[in-house]
């Protein structure tokens, strides 16, 4: 079968595709191979703990590069390295440089002149709005010392869908929060 708009020269015919497209299953899958091994034709090292982060070392330079689906983060102490494997990636993929990373996979990005401060309040702003909290007040500490708790029936959740979705999204804030990693560990014990 043909698909409409490519008319067939000839009967018999068939049309190759020659890219992954969007909406398939394996479409993101396709990607990330393609674009791995353009990074590693390059000279990138992909991470083994985290396949996610790739490095380049040459004499110095060092550039990282850091892929979430398709959205790409790039780092590195040499403009000129930044500015080839950019140049590089356009050859093979149709890119846009956005410039200056402000904000990444909930992290905020703001660069001072002291350095790069990275924080998640647009995150827990967004946590605080969709859980009707924006008028909680802080407390210095976030878990009471020595509560022990447990799992009792007599206190199921109307709907634990919520309490999961909460819990989750408190778990990626203990990145930039690390106070209230130990109290979130705690309840996320009673998923």
């Amino acid at each position: 079968m043909t698909p409409k708009g490519y008319p067939v020269p000839c009967p018999g015919h068939v049309c190759i595709l020659k890219c992954s497209l969007y909406g398939l299953k394996q479409a993101s899958h396709q990607l990330n191979i393609e674009l791995t091994d353009r990074l590693q034709a390059y000279g990138f090292l992909q991470c083994p703990p985290d396949h996610c982060l790739f490095m380049h070392f040459t004499p110095g330079s060092f550039t990282a590069l850091l892929v979430y689906v398709e959205n790409i983060l790039l780092t590195g102490n040499s403009d000129a390295e930044l500015e080839a494997v950019k140049v590089h990636l356009d050859v093979f993929f149709t890119i846009k440089d956005l410039g200056y990373a402000k904000y990444f996979l909930g992290l905020e990005l703001v660069r001072s002149a002291h350095g790069l401060l990275v924080t998640q309040q647009k995150y827990l702003h967004d946590i605080l709005q969709d859980f009707h909290m924006l008028n909680a007040k802080d407390v210095s500490t976030p878990f009471p010392p020595r509560l022990k708790l447990t799992s009792d029936s007599s206190t199921l959740l109307i709907d634990p869908g919520v309490y999961r979705c909460l819990i989750d999204r408190l778990l990626y804030l203990g990145f930039t929060r690390p106070n209230v990693s130990f109290a979130v560990q705690q309840l996320s014990q009673f998923l």
